[in-house]
């Protein structure tokens, strides 16, 4: 006989497990694609419509069919064995301390692990229903998710750097970078390919082991994408960038790759082609800082090392790039309440018009809201002290960072929609089974359910976190955010066969760091929004836990009749 009285609490959890969907894509899904929208390698309307995709892919085709519901075995489950109903309000208030800091951390910018939420609602609910934590060095332990602050960071930091390292020393700062860049970037696409198709071997939930599969299965998969990939951009991608970048030709877009070696000939035919005087590469260092009356900061020459006054330089590395770059001059925010609702204003609020303007601003307003520019004096100082680089060689790691974050995002989507789904699929499985339940099938509806909140979260309020994990650490370009994220991706993998418990967001926030230091010097960090992601990390297991433990300590010591 299933528990019917506690029906009331399932309703709830399953609003609580929607609303810790949404947040938690609101606040990580940006960890994919923060570093693409910072280096404008892609706008936020397309970052809106990947996240949706690649987010709902992952959950629903590639998350776990089983889930865990007691996550990382952080609390014992012994403490509800004889009292099911007991069991369904932990998991209750868990979710709740969980979609409750989420919340509350994306109003206010933090960027924060939605694994270490979970884990400290779950510590809290546990330390209030007298159940035992697992505070010792152990898999999954509270010690070990605290050691992650500082593990998690510097091995990304070093992994980003030794990846940004190559591109600078090896094609950024020689003598002909574009030449070198042409002729390199089919391998860091073959590599970003290899290291991607590890990342999905090793971290998919329904996936054997390592162990299971076998190593050399794994190198054979590994080195088979590596030279397969390797080949097809020889053959398909590098006639496409010397017919666009080359040949100048802006009718060329990125759906003519299929056209290989056609695209070499004197007049290629070419389908759906773009307009032909437009923009061949855009200048992927255009001033971000929006002030009139800033002062012209100095900027570091990357071929000299000197400074020079800001606009100089920024004119002079377009001239470098491409004769077709021209530099813009500086553009006013334009807010989506300008956008949409002041033409309207003046109408009545029932006017048809001002009704469909609403609608525009409703579903709209979190992906056309401008996460690249700012206001910031001490940001924009922090920005000029980035070496400037070819927009040209720039424009070549584009296609590789758009690569890694559609596929990071699918690998967020497959092994974090567990966070929010967990607690609430242990409370339904115990509701109807009438007993308490560790494992359990995980229902597709409720994957599916799951992975369109997790998108929609990232199309709402996403913005507030690309603005966190963008550029307001560093400036952004293409091959750093290249390196960031493929940093960031090595460093989850090599945690996961380490037993780790890292999170992805203190992962990107330290490849981050660590590709701002390889401009050798420590002023073109913004070091008050480091200590601000930090904090972050730092204050999640107890206002999480807070959360979840006070209304687990209420509701079990409420007065009843």
């Amino acid at each position: 006989m299933a528990l019917t009285k506690y029906g009331w609490i399932i309703a709830l959890i399953s609003i609580l497990f929607c609303v810790s969907s949404f947040m938690n894509g609101a606040n990580d899904v940006a960890n994919s694609y923060a570093t693409s929208v910072a280096a404008r390698t892609l706008t936020m309307p397309q970052v809106g419509f990947l996240s949706m995709i690649t987010e709902f892919v992952g959950a629903v085709a590639l998350g776990s069919r089983v889930t865990n519901t007691i996550k990382n075995g952080i609390i014992s489950i012994d403490r509800f064995e004889d009292n099911p109903g007991s069991l369904i309000l932990a998991m209750g208030c868990a979710e709740f301390g969980s979609a409750t800091w989420l919340s509350i951390a994306t109003s206010l910018g933090y960027p924060v692990s939605t694994t270490q939420t979970i884990v400290g609602a779950l510590v809290g609910v546990g330390i209030a229903a007298d159940s035992p934590v697992t505070w010792e060095w152990d898999d999954g332990s509270v010690s070990q998710v605290a050691a992650s602050w500082a593990i998690a960071p510097l091995l990304a930091a070093c992994f980003s750097a030794l990846l940004f390292s190559t591109a600078k020393f090896g094609i950024l700062e020689r003598k002909d970078p574009f030449k070198l860049g042409m002729m390199l970037i089919p391998f860091y696409v073959a590599f970003t390919c290899a290291i991607l198709a590890l990342f999905i071997v090793v971290e998919v939930p329904n996936a054997p082991s390592l162990e299971e599969f076998g190593a050399g299965k794994a190198v054979g998969i590994i080195l088979g994408v590596f030279f397969g990939m390797l080949a097809l951009a020889f053959i398909f991608f590098r006639p496409y960038l010397h017919r666009r970048l080359v040949k100048g030709d802006s009718r060329i877009k990125f759906y003519h790759i299929p056209l290989g070696p056609l695209l070499l000939k004197e007049n290629p035919p070419v389908y759906l082609p773009a307009k032909s005087d437009g923009v061949v590469v855009i200048d992927y260092y255009e001033n971000a800082y929006t002030s009139q009356n800033s002062s012209a900061d100095s900027i570091i020459d990357s071929r000299t090392g000197s400074e020079k006054d800001a606009a100089t330089a920024e004119t002079s590395a377009l001239e470098k790039a491409n004769p077709l770059v021209v530099p813009t001059g500086r553009k006013r925010i334009v807010t989506p309440e300008e956008r949409f609702l002041a033409p309207t204003k003046h109408l009545s609020a029932a006017h048809p018009s001002r009704l469909w303007a609403f609608t525009k601003y409703f579903l709209l307003q979190g992906v056309t809201r401008e996460c690249v520019s700012h206001e910031d004096p001490r940001l924009h100082a922090t920005h000029s002290r980035a070496k400037v680089y070819d927009n040209r060689v720039e424009h070549l790691f584009t296609y590789c960072q758009v690569l890694s974050a559609m596929l990071m995002s699918i690998a967020h989507g497959s092994n974090d929609v567990a966070n929010a789904i967990g607690p609430w699929a242990a409370a339904y499985s115990t509701y109807r089974a009438n007993e308490v339940a560790t494992k359990v099938p995980t229902p597709v509806w409720a994957l599916v359910i799951a992975g369109f909140l997790l998108g929609a979260g990232f199309w709402f309020f996403g913005f507030k976190i690309i603005r966190a994990l963008g550029n307001r650490i560093t400036q952004m370009s293409p091959s750093r955010g290249f390196s960031t994220e493929l940093g960031a991706a090595i460093t989850v993998l090599l945690a996961s066969r380490l037993g780790l418990p890292v999170s992805t967001t203190q992962c990107l926030a330290g490849a981050t760091v660590g590709v701002a230091l390889m401009n050798f010097d420590v002023r073109a960090v913004n070091w008050r929004q480091i200590l601000f992601i930090f904090s972050g990390w730092i204050l999640t297991l107890p206002c999480a836990g807070l959360l979840g433990g006070l209304v687990m300590a209420m509701a079990l010591n409420t007065p009843h009749l």
